[in-house]
């Protein structure tokens, strides 16, 4: 079975094409993605017109060069799969109405598939694929969550964010030190030259005991710095705040994983999402893993941003478990707010 992904949720234009041969680990044959960081810069954030009307240029070129570079015709697609969300509501649009619309050409059925099961579900087409259960840390832009994974469709939610998720306090506290846009990665880039113990950060719900997060504060915390800081704040200084930022993100992170998987009992964690790039987490989760005999799995690098390669992937491995329900007659629709518990079967 060859199967068509498209994402389009947010900022991020992604097409792949992944085949899945009987009950194993489907292969990537060709991914494509194109990124509107350019064009957004220049708005300090995600402008969600321009993201439409970007997502409406850019995806069929991409669907012909992955069809190109799997060396297949796209009559050889036997399931298209699209984000229907989370997302933003125009972006989702363009990807559910051109999925839908290649679908009733090519007399093939189309399902939506959740913009946070494909990240979760993304490490499986990695070099070191993860096995079922374990727990999945979800750090993707707005969503921090704490996940028990039995096999696919079979989600139990741990914890989640209470306020703001852990890219977002990335991406403001780097806007705070103006920094630009994408905040999160240039401020990781920052904290490389910075000392994390100039400043002292709080670490919110640290020891709450739970495994909710909360990244508001924190955010705060760095406003208050800077304001004491005063106009003329030198580069060391704003790299020392940079490091001290992260390194608060990265200990409530690395803290809560570690206890989720005590609480489940478990010895695997999946970490996912933009956030899962962040050298820093991997490096201290590693770590960790490495003196507690753990492992630790994570979507290759490429694959950690929105991508078409995940969608394809969790519809192929829904697909393999017979949950792919086809809409009927190619009709679409999208899910701006649309919580991963929902797409979860009982055991």
């Amino acid at each position: 079975m060859i199967v068509l992904g498209i994402e389009s949720s947010c900022d991020e234009t992604g097409v792949a094409l992944v085949r899945s041969d009987g009950p194993g680990t489907p292969r990537l044959l060709a991914h494509a993605l194109h990124t509107q960081i350019d064009m957004h810069r220049a708005y300090g954030g995600v402008v969600p017109e321009l993201a439409s009307r970007d997502h409406i240029r850019r995806v069929l070129p991409l669907t012909r060069q992955v069809v190109a570079e799997a060396g297949i015709g796209l009559g050889h697609v036997d399931l298209v799969a699209y984000t229907q969300g989370p997302g933003l509501a125009g972006a989702l649009l363009v990807g559910a109405g051109v999925a839908c619309a290649l679908a009733a050409a090519l007399e093939r059925p189309v399902v939506g598939i959740h913009h946070l099961e494909g990240h979760l579900l993304s490490p499986f087409l990695s070099a070191d694929p993860p096995v079922f259960p374990f727990v999945a840390l979800l750090v993707s832009g707005g969503h921090t969550q704490l996940m028990r994974v039995d096999d696919v469709a079979r989600y139990s939610l741990l914890g989640e964010t209470i306020d703001d998720a852990a890219g977002e306090a990335f991406d403001k506290s780097a806007k705070l030190m103006g920094l630009g846009y994408p905040g999160g990665p240039a401020l990781a880039r920052l904290a490389e030259f910075g000392d994390p113990s100039a400043f002292e950060l709080p670490r919110p719900l640290l020891h709450s005991g739970d495994l909710d997060f909360s990244f508001a504060g924190l955010k705060t915390a760095v406003r208050t710095r800077l304001g004491k800081l005063g106009t003329n704040v030198c580069q060391q200084d704003l790299a020392n705040l940079a490091a001290a930022t992260q390194q608060a993100i990265v200990d409530v992170l690395v803290r809560k994983a570690l206890q989720a998987l005590r609480q489940e009992g478990l010895t695997r964690l999946v970490v996912a999402g933009g956030v899962g790039a962040n050298r820093l987490l991997r490096t201290r989760l590693d770590a960790e893993a490495a003196k507690r005999g753990l492992r630790v799995h994570y979507p290759e690098l490429a694959l950690c941003t929105d991508n078409g390669a995940m969608i394809a992937l969790a519809a192929a491995l829904r697909a393999q478990r017979g949950l792919t329900v086809p809409q009927a007659d190619h009709a679409f629709g999208v899910r701006p707010r649309w919580p991963l518990t929902e797409v979860s079967v009982a055991a």
